[in-house]
């Protein structure tokens, strides 16, 4: 699997992520959910309750409203929506809608951190810790992100998040979490070369030299670095070092969960768009969908990097993400994933 990133797929480019409007420079932007222009939170929110309240609910309006609004102004919407009705948005929808489209309305109106310790809170107290769900959001986010997600998480819940982390997790994958939830990544773009062979030896050392992969020191590395000085650290193994890449040096020395975390750390650093790709197909391939994997990260992605990911999906598997949204998912939720993934 991973021969498609590393043989197969290039690597996510290090080029100036950034475009001059008029005059000022700005970060391009790679989301697939823009602001509404025009927007009005009171005509909005009138428009929703009429929906809401119409004879058979009329899903195609709530849809249209909520999939072309950005998240802040959603919040907005939901403040003006309480004020006039004297409702909740969230409680009105959840009456109003079932299933799936319940489930991908009511992410579409939490604020990016709640969104985020919501998923996090969902895969700690679930019968059985969801491991995958907590690996792919604290190694996906940024420095400023897990801050900000650690502040709503005990104001909401209640306890630290890396309370609950030592209590739901162990062993060096327990090590590795703390270690993302920091945050003290490196998130300069510029390349140190001389610390990228430095980094090489020591993973070189620690692992296939001695035969035994030292996990602490894997993780020291792997959670501290960019993802462009990792990326070249990668190259640098490939190309002077081992007998073997680092991502196979990992799948066949490593078990469980500990390997799954440097798996995705490698494969961001590698190409983020591209590792979110791959999880959407396999949420949508064989028989079954993962509906909730899905609302996960389309939801989540739409205003970060969605264009970037549509893009690396149809790189990666000949064809649009959109053609397996619609053979995989039906009806009103379908239309929901097909307006984040934008225009096709």
């Amino acid at each position: 699997m991973f021969k498609r990133f590393l043989d197969k797929l290039r690597p996510d480019k290090d080029e100036d992520d950034t475009v001059k409007v008029k005059g000022k420079v700005k970060p391009k932007y790679y989301g697939t959910v823009a602001p509404y222009p025009n927007f009005s939170a009171s005509n909005d929110a009138s428009v929703l309750n009429n929906a809401i309240k119409s004879k058979g609910v009329d899903e195609d309006v709530i849809i249209s409203v909520l999939v072309r609004r950005n998240n802040e102004q959603r919040q907005k919407i939901k403040a003006v929506y309480e004020a006039s009705t004297g409702h909740k948005l969230d409680t009105d929808l959840k009456e109003a809608l079932r299933s799936d489209l319940e489930d991908v309305t009511l992410a579409l109106l939490l604020a990016p951190a709640l969104f985020d310790s919501y998923l996090i809170r969902k895969a700690t107290k679930r019968l059985g810790t969801d491991e995958k769900i907590l690996v792919e959001i604290l190694v996906t986010r940024t420095n400023q992100e897990i801050q900000e997600i650690k502040r709503v998480y005990k104001e909401v819940y209640g306890p630290d998040l890396e309370h609950v982390i030592t209590d739901e997790t162990e062993g060096d994958f327990r090590k590795a979490l703390l270690a993302l939830l920091s945050p003290n990544r490196d998130e300069n773009t510029e390349v140190d070369m001389d610390l990228v062979r430095e980094d090489a030896k020591t993973l070189f050392e620690k692992g296939e030299s001695c035969g035994d992969i030292c996990e602490e020191t894997f993780i020291n590395i792997l959670t501290k670095r960019s993802g462009p000085q990792l990326r070249r650290t990668l190259q640098y193994y490939k190309d002077n070092l081992g007998d073997i890449s680092l991502p196979k040096l990992m799948r066949e020395e490593l078990r469980g969960d500990i390997k799954d975390c440097f798996l995705a750390l490698v494969k961001c650093a590698w190409n983020k768009p591209a590792y979110f790709a791959e999880k959407l197909h396999d949420a949508m391939k064989g028989h079954g969908t993962c509906e909730d994997t899905l609302i996960r990260i389309l939801v989540s992605r739409s205003e970060i990097d969605l264009k970037k990911i549509v893009e690396e999906y149809r790189g990666m598997y000949g064809r649009p993400i959109q053609e397996d949204i619609l053979h995989d998912t039906k009806e009103h939720f379908r239309e929901v994933l097909l307006g984040l993934c934008g225009p096709h």
